[in-house]
């Protein structure tokens, strides 16, 4: 009885390194793609409030990296699951991968603002204004819009909700993407593998 317990015990915890690990690969995968696209895009407004930016960029990058949430869910169920596994277990995988890569992206952020460039939050500003005019925006909507900016200006001073909404603009979406991984790759022993995905 004890052989067995230590048996299923030492399973268990190879389970859970297999997880970990994958987790950690695909996490850091992730955070460096969508940490990339970020340092890039805020050089680029920056450099120039008035850059239209390369939304078709953004949002490839944005699906490259999500891509990286279901291949590691998949990497997992295939190589260390022998193919099977539960809705619940696929997204949590797919979601600590999305934590992992979110909390990256969060850190880079608040070294690249506070240390590298302070000044963002002004340019941005500028950048908001500059696409609000350029889109056609009323003086009303114009006025508006400067004091909505002002008012996110003097929230953005609280380092918490610079943290807050740092996270608010990755970690839903890569949520989202482990939800839609769990229900695509879950697969149970009784499945024909040549019909599940």
């Amino acid at each position: 009885m004890t052989v067995v317990c230590v048996r299923e015990s030492i399973f268990t915890a190879a389970k859970l390194n297999n997880m970990k690990k994958t987790v950690f690969v695909f996490g850091l995968i992730n955070g460096v793609l969508i940490c990339s696209m970020m340092i890039y895009s805020t050089a680029a407004c920056c450099k120039n409030p008035e850059t239209t930016g390369n939304d078709v960029l953004g949002y490839a990058s944005m699906l490259v990296a999500a891509a990286f949430i279901f291949i590691g869910v998949k990497h997992f169920r295939d190589k260390y699951q022998q193919g099977v596994i539960s809705f619940g277990k696929a997204f949590q995988v797919g979601a600590l991968i999305t934590l992992i890569a979110s909390t990256m992206y969060v850190i880079v952020w608040l070294i690249d603002y506070y240390v590298f460039i302070p000044e963002f939050i002004d340019k941005y500003s500028e950048h908001m204004l500059y696409r609000a005019r350029a889109d056609g925006a009323s003086p009303a909507e114009l006025a508006e819009k400067a004091k909505e900016v002002a008012d996110f200006k003097e929230l953005y001073k609280n380092p918490l909700f610079v943290v807050l909404t740092t996270f608010v603009e990755v970690l839903p979406i890569g949520l989202a993407v482990a939800v839609i991984s769990a229900l695509i790759l879950k697969r149970r022993k009784k499945e024909n593998p040549e019909l599940s995905f």
